[in-house]
């Protein structure tokens, strides 16, 4: 069993590559306490609650969603994250010693110290959909692990990130730890060509495929938070009135405009006729929205492309009033199946079983979040199925809004990008690992030369240490003894 670890005391910590401009003031932050730190987030969050109207009204209004959806899908969910980090960053971020416990036996004497450093400097390039929860939560995440960060809004998000970072200088964040830029292309360029130690990037995937290349230069780390073409898995027995429910709430949330908006339901045809008059009923309900032009062709297009391949398409596009449109018969090697546009559509692909219907979700490059509608009893077959689809969340009968708790990460695979945000995982990843190794004592033994006459003595001790049963293990300290009595 392992020793309980002495916890050791932090090291003084070095600044990142590009601390640049303000680089007294990120020494500053850098240097306080991780409770001190937190200090100053939860009397941010304090200021941002009795402001949250205020917040509410700063976020674009070309976004569709009313004020109440704003309030509960981008301020209270930041305000959960960052009381979240409160209660646990300092034990996350705390040095670790490990125990005796699985040191080789070779490397006795030499004890291990695991600290989780800032990295620096961290660019947070925003997106236009969610422009406070998502840069926000990575904001003080990478605040409280002690970096310093530049954040890039997204179109429209310019407003609400000057005001949350207002919210921190009141709440005691040094002057220009946290920077806010313009919201243009041209300003995360110039951002990305001044350097960072981190980029955390949220957007779609040829963007983040572009911003790649460029860090590739530098061999500058990210997370990509990448767009998502998200499925639906109805089992047999599931509760179709719940999916139809939950499919007019992923489609009417923002506009449909979530990268973890359905775009694809899988169901058997029993399944699937069923389902289609209550999905009928329900996308009935859900308000028109106004779409950009370009995203407007983009969708006809689309639709147009299913049409000629053979699908059946229910309802039209219409850049100024866009309602729901279904995709009936789609299969998914069509594009608007694979498709990653924020518009309120989704395709409907019918699978003789659950593995044919995950064969199907394997061939879309996306693999953000999915989710599988169910009865109970069928719950271990769906456990099954969830262990079968590449995707970074998989959310048993209901969508999206599970995703908000701020005890668990959020990040893609494939198409839709690498690393995670949020929970545990994410503060980490706002940190550098560094390893410490102390040798005690004067044993200089591993230094000298080896001979090719030692190798029985060596080729001993690993048959003692990993042989399989006692008679080989006995036979690895024959083996070593003897080699030890000629090495002498």
């Amino acid at each position: 069993m392992e020793r309980a670890a002495v916890t050791p005391e932090p090291l003084p910590i070095a600044c990142g590559r590009y601390c640049g401009i303000g680089a007294s003031s990120d020494l500053t932050w850098t240097a306080l306490s991780v409770r001190k730190r937190l200090h100053v987030l939860r009397a941010a969050r304090q200021r941002i609650a009795e402001r949250a109207t205020e917040f509410a009204d700063a976020i674009s209004p070309a976004l569709a969603r009313s004020k109440s959806d704003t309030l509960m899908s981008e301020v209270m969910p930041l305000l959960d994250a960052c009381k979240f980090l409160e209660r646990n960053a300092a034990r996350l971020l705390r040095p670790r010693r490990l125990g005796l416990g699985g040191r080789p036996l070779w490397l006795a004497g030499v004890r291990a110290e695991i600290y989780r450093e800032p990295l620096g400097h961290v660019l947070i390039i925003g997106p236009a959909n969610y422009p406070l929860f998502v840069p926000g939560v990575q904001a003080l995440q990478a605040l409280a692990a002690g970096n310093s960060v530049r954040w890039k809004p997204g179109t429209g998000g310019g407003a609400v990130a000057a005001l949350m970072a207002s919210a921190l200088r009141e709440a005691g964040l040094p002057e220009g730890v946290l920077t806010v830029t313009e919201e243009s292309v041209e300003a995360a360029q110039r951002e990305l060509e001044r350097g960072a130690d981190k980029v955390i990037f949220t957007g779609s995937f040829e963007s983040g495929r572009k911003v790649l290349s460029g860090l590739a230069e530098t061999v500058t780390p990210a997370v990509m938070e990448l767009s998502g073409a998200d499925a639906i898995f109805v089992t047999p027995e599931a509760d179709l009135h719940r999916v139809a429910k939950a499919v007019a709430f992923g489609l009417r949330l923002n506009g449909g405009a979530v990268c973890m908006s359905p775009r694809r339901l899988f169901a058997n045809p029993a399944t699937m006729k069923a389902l289609r008059p209550l999905l009928d009923a329900e996308l009935a309900k859900v308000p028109p929205v106004a779409l950009p032009a370009r995203t407007a062709a983009k969708l006809l297009s689309l639709v147009e492309d299913a049409i000629r391949a053979g699908a059946h398409v229910h309802g039209d596009v219409n850049e100024r009033a866009q309602r729901p449109i279904v995709v009936d018969g789609a299969r998914p090697s069509m594009a608007i199946a694979q498709s990653d546009i924020f518009a309120p559509v989704i395709s409907l692909l019918e699978a003789g079983s659950m593995l044919h219907a995950a064969e199907l979700y394997a061939q879309c490059p996306y693999g953000l979040t999915a989710a599988i509608f169910c009865s109970a009893k069928e719950r271990g077959r769906a456990r099954t199925l969830a262990g079968m689809l590449r995707a970074g969340t998989v959310l048993f009968n209901d969508v999206i809004a599970p995703t908000v708790d701020p005890r668990v990460s959020f990040g893609g695979r494939g198409a839709s990008g690498y690393g995670v945000t949020r929970g545990a995982e994410g503060l980490l990843e706002m940190t550098a690992v560094k390893t410490l190794l102390i040798r005690r004592g004067r044993n200089t033994l591993h230094m000298q030369a080896t001979k090719d006459a030692d190798a029985p003595m060596f080729a001993g001790i690993i048959e003692t240490i990993h042989g399989k049963g006692w008679a080989r293990r006995w036979s690895g300290v024959r083996r070593f003894l003897s080699g030890a009595r000629a090495w002498k």
